[in-house]
């Protein structure tokens, strides 16, 4: 048994750090800071392990330990309770969990870092008339004339607007400045330019 394993079973009473099963344990580390040591590894069962590493084999049933074991005072082991209670939100209990839980913003971006925290059919792509994708900063053209609310002009076809900021939670808007003013522009409306 490995320094890492005794203090591992030492801190889980030798048991699996999310579920409470007695058997088949193993050391997973935790990806992607994982560097092998206490800070950064938990002890799981295969199951555990087998599930988390694979979404398809994920039993949404099993993981309503997380109920408790969220709770750990553990970094590793709440990390872990995060991203598998972030992939199962869709089942409705575990956002109730998800909103009980609170991680430091050190952490959150620990437990974000894998990349699966958002399914793709949430991430919000802003895209121009064309279908290409927008990101902050890009230049792009107006493609017809936009009556500008609250202001007194119309933003004329053709005109360039730079350094745009995309709308966060809108993946139909974009800001940008015309003739001096911030407006709010529909992605619709425009085409990325070079």
């Amino acid at each position: 048994m490995s320094v890492l394993e005794k203090r591992l079973t030492d801190r889980s009473g030798n048991k699996c750090e999310l579920c409470g099963y007695e058997h088949d344990l193993q050391i997973y580390q935790v990806p992607p800071t994982s560097e092998g040591t206490l800070d950064d590894s938990i002890y799981a069962c295969k199951n555990c392990v087998d599930q988390i590493e694979d979404p398809e084999k994920v039993d949404p049933n099993h993981w309503r330990c997380l109920n408790e074991s969220m709770w750990s005072e553990h970094l590793p082991v709440q990390i872990v309770a995060w991203r598998m209670l972030n992939r199962l939100r869709s089942e409705g209990w575990p956002q109730d969990l998800l909103d009980m839980m609170y991680l430091d913003e050190e952490s959150l971006a620990w437990a974000k870092s894998t990349e699966e925290t958002e399914d793709e059919a949430e991430k919000i792509i802003h895209k121009d008339s064309n279908g290409n994708i927008l990101a902050d900063g890009d230049s792009v053209v107006l493609i017809k004339d936009l009556d500008v609310k609250g202001a007194n002009f119309t933003a004329k076809r053709g005109t360039a607007v730079h350094r745009i900021s995309l709308v966060w939670d809108n993946a139909e808007q974009i800001e940008g400045r015309v003739e001096g003013q911030h407006i709010v522009i529909l992605t619709q409306y425009v085409k990325k330019t070079k």
